[in-house]
């Protein structure tokens, strides 16, 4: 086998297409499993806790998936600086493949090696946006650098709990986790989303306000940290109600009518949403009124699970030199991720008693979702570009 003529194959031409790939397999594939084990039907031996794996795979599994897939395409159009393609690319994302896989070799293998390599892959990819940031000198960049370094942080506090060298700090990593890709997420909003909709709608211009810019992302900082350190109360509630109002302010100005009319827009303000709806849940678990996995959920189902289908969408379009215009087939697929937030996430408030049921819809939903996703974009993922320009 000529692997040479392996790495030069479209998927490993540019970030994007290998790792909204991988991120798409295993939004199906980490789901099945779960139910399964969920249900009772498999019962695997893991490196991780049952419940943790759930956590620790859709977050620093397929969520990270689809991070480094956008970032090593972003960092190449924001520095003019090439980053990783080829055998290197292909390198990066057997590594993350292998983070994947190890676990299920816990007993056979060194507990400290399967941590090894799965904490490995997040410093790898800020090193490699972090040289051709340096090399551009777009210092600005370097809050993602950052920002994957506190993802790292917190895959460390969850793997140093698992091999014994910490106690109890397991939850703490996955929290950390959770908000700083929420922070991420809200960061790349004000880039991005406002750019989406001036090249979307024609005739349309977005002025971004500085000071709800900042309140925004500034207050969901702040819940994030008050729950970190265990806060709760009336000071949490009015910071979540605060980081909601100023969020919601910052979607409304963006916002245009004709946006309903493009999947491709309306699904990221559907995602942005959710992060909205989840700072109002938990406002309302402050006081314990609901269950605080309610607003965890919106966050991660909702926001992040809305956000990342819609991006992997718009992006790997754009970047393929196709039209900017979903498919019938992808704006069903946009329609079911949100019904799977909302069985996920709201229905539970007035239908607790059906809880088993719920989460079984909400998993059909997520998997249709992904399903379609996958059958559409497998073909333009591993295809080259259909205006024949470079990557």
């Amino acid at each position: 086998m000529n692997t040479q003529k392996i790495f030069t194959l479209p998927l490993f031409s540019l970030g994007f297409r290998v790792f909204f790939a991988l991120a798409g397999l295993s939004a199906l594939i980490l789901i099945v499993l779960w139910n399964a084990i969920f249900k009772g039907h498999l019962a695997i031996d893991n490196y991780y806790d049952v419940t943790y794996w759930h956590g620790h795979e859709m977050l620093l599994g397929y969520s990270v998936a689809v991070i480094a897939g956008f970032l090593l395409t972003a960092v190449k159009n924001w520095t003019g600086q090439p980053t990783l393609t080829g055998d290197k690319l292909a390198g990066l994302a057997l590594l993350w493949l292998y983070g994947r896989i190890l676990p299920f070799y816990s007993g056979l293998l060194p507990d400290a090696l399967i941590a090894i390599v799965d904490f490995s892959f997040l410093p790898v990819l800020a090193y490699q946006i972090t040289k051709p940031i340096l090399a551009a000198q777009s210092f600005k960049n370097l809050i993602f650098v950052g920002l994957l370094l506190v993802l790292a942080l917190g895959n460390g506090l969850i793997h140093a709990d698992i091999l014994g060298l910490t106690t109890q700090t397991a939850w703490l990593g996955i929290q950390l986790v959770i908000s700083t890709i929420i922070l991420l997420i809200l960061v790349l909003a004000g880039r991005i989303l406002p750019f989406f909709i001036e090249k979307g709608i024609s005739g349309t211009i977005i002025f971004k306000n500085p000071l709800i810019e900042a309140l925004s992302i500034g207050s969901a900082v702040i819940v994030f940290i008050l729950q970190l350190l265990g806060v709760s109360g009336v000071l949490l509630a009015l910071m979540a109600i605060i980081a909601a109002a100023t969020n919601s302010a910052r979607l409304l100005s963006w916002y245009v009518p004709r946006i309903r009319y493009v999947p491709l827009l309306w699904v990221l303000f559907a995602g942005y949403s959710w992060i909205i709806l989840g700072f109002i849940l938990t406002a309302l678990s402050a006081f314990n009124w609901i269950p605080s996995v309610l607003a965890l959920h919106a966050f991660t189902v909702g926001g992040i699970g809305v956000l990342t289908l819609g991006m992997m969408a718009r992006v790997s379009l754009g970047h393929t030199g196709r039209p900017l215009k979903a498919s019938n087939t992808i704006a069903i697929a946009f329609i079911l991720i949100n019904i799977t937030a909302l069985i996920r996430v709201l229905m539970p408030i007035a239908l607790s008693q059906w809880y088993d049921i719920l989460i079984y819809s909400s998993t059909l939903a997520w998997l249709s979702a992904f399903a379609l996703f996958m059958l559409v974009y497998t073909p333009i993922l591993s295809k080259s570009r259909v205006d024949e320009k470079a990557n």
